[in-house]
């Protein structure tokens, strides 16, 4: 539906459904079912190589087929992993979801992670963000290496392929190098969407040239706003058309204080600074109404919310916040369509090598 506010611009929803000390994917299935049902766009679940627990790719795998419509973005490091694998599995995810997979791009930064794989030292934050978005690179080429009607499953004549429609694809990084072409069918969606949290300075031009959404951590309007100015400068210096990159404000939020509203850090006092990142305490209502505020204010495309009591903070922010959204007319009551490019409004890209384009 189109919002009467921010010159039509959709808002758009997103929460993480993670849950510290939960191994059961059947835990993971019922937070998105509930967010699926409050009409999100997408659901995160955050992955680190020197964390217990199992893989977020694998979980979001098993919550796809128990979901119709929501997005499902895992978080995928591309420090001390391997490109190739990297873009089979965002890929595989999207064609098990039926086009609803996106990638949350994250880069490893501890040495105790570096230690895992048999290195002494971690390289420097920029030099990180600098590979991630070369892998991001990669993974759009070998995702483009199959061109969309490649696979033609022609029985009669026992070809499953259309050789002429696979292109070879050979990348060469600073730190790796990939061939191709990717042993998975180009993806439903084209590219799955990526994410970037580009709150920090290093991870900007990244998220600036590869990612769809960026995700910013602020604590007022205004510190969300000139990131997001920033980001959509650097996406034009790209060449990139800067609405093809939306920015979602990441709260941390805690509803179960509702009645400390009126009191600072709390409800109307909006967000305060916490070691976690900015932490948004009050009701639901209250949160709906910092919402609707930074979001007419042209703060961010929308919100990325991380429950701190995943069950009881995504079951009010599913019937309380939202629902006084969509009552409001800010937010819609339905999914557009079937993938999250289509929740997002983001176009499906062009294959580079379809009719000989490359």
């Amino acid at each position: 539906m189109t919002s009467p506010y921010g010159r039509g611009r959709p808002l758009h929803l997103a929460a993480a459904v993670d849950q510290p000390g939960v191994h059961d994917a059947g835990a993971h299935v019922e937070l998105t079912r509930l967010a699926e049902r409050g009409g999100l766009d997408f659901v995160t679940l955050d992955d680190a190589f020197a964390r217990p627990g199992p893989d977020a790719s694998a979980v979001l795998a098993r919550v796809a087929p128990a979901t119709h419509r929501i997005g499902l973005v895992p978080t995928l490091t591309t420090t001390h992993t391997e490109p190739f694998h990297l873009q089979a599995t965002v890929a595989t995810l999207d064609w098990v979801s039926r086009g609803r997979a996106g990638w949350r791009i994250d880069v490893s930064t501890t040495e105790g992670e570096a230690r895992l794989f048999g290195r002494r030292y971690s390289a420097p934050l920029d030099a990180l963000w600098r590979e991630a978005g070369e892998v991001a690179d990669a993974a759009a080429r070998l995702w483009d290496s199959w061109e969309d009607d490649a696979e033609i499953r022609d029985v009669a004549t026992g070809r499953f392929v259309d050789r002429d429609k696979l292109h070879p694809v050979g990348f060469t990084g600073e730190a790796f190098s990939v061939r191709g072409p990717s042993v998975v069918p180009r993806p439903p969606q084209g590219h799955p969407v990526r994410v970037v949290d580009a709150t920090e300075g290093p991870a900007r031009s990244t998220a600036a040239r590869h990612a769809d959404v960026a995700l910013v951590r602020a604590v007022s309007p205004g510190q969300a706003r000139a990131v997001r100015d920033l980001l959509r400068a650097g996406a034009a210096g790209a060449g990139r058309d800067p609405d093809s990159l939306l920015v979602l404000v990441s709260l941390l939020i805690d509803l179960g204080d509702g009645e400390h509203a009126a009191e600072p850090g709390h409800g109307g006092g909006g967000p305060r600074q916490t070691a976690q990142g900015p932490l948004y305490r009050g009701g639901p209502v209250d949160l709906a109404d910092l919402i609707a505020s930074w979001y007419k204010d042209g703060a961010a495309d929308g919100f990325h919310l991380v429950p701190v009591e995943p069950r009881r903070d995504l079951e009010r922010l599913v019937n309380g916040t939202v629902a006084l959204l969509q009552h409001r007319g800010l937010f819609r009551t339905f999914y557009p369509g079937s993938t999250l490019r289509e929740h997002l409004g983001l176009a499906r890209p062009a294959n580079r090598y379809a009719g000989g384009a490359a």
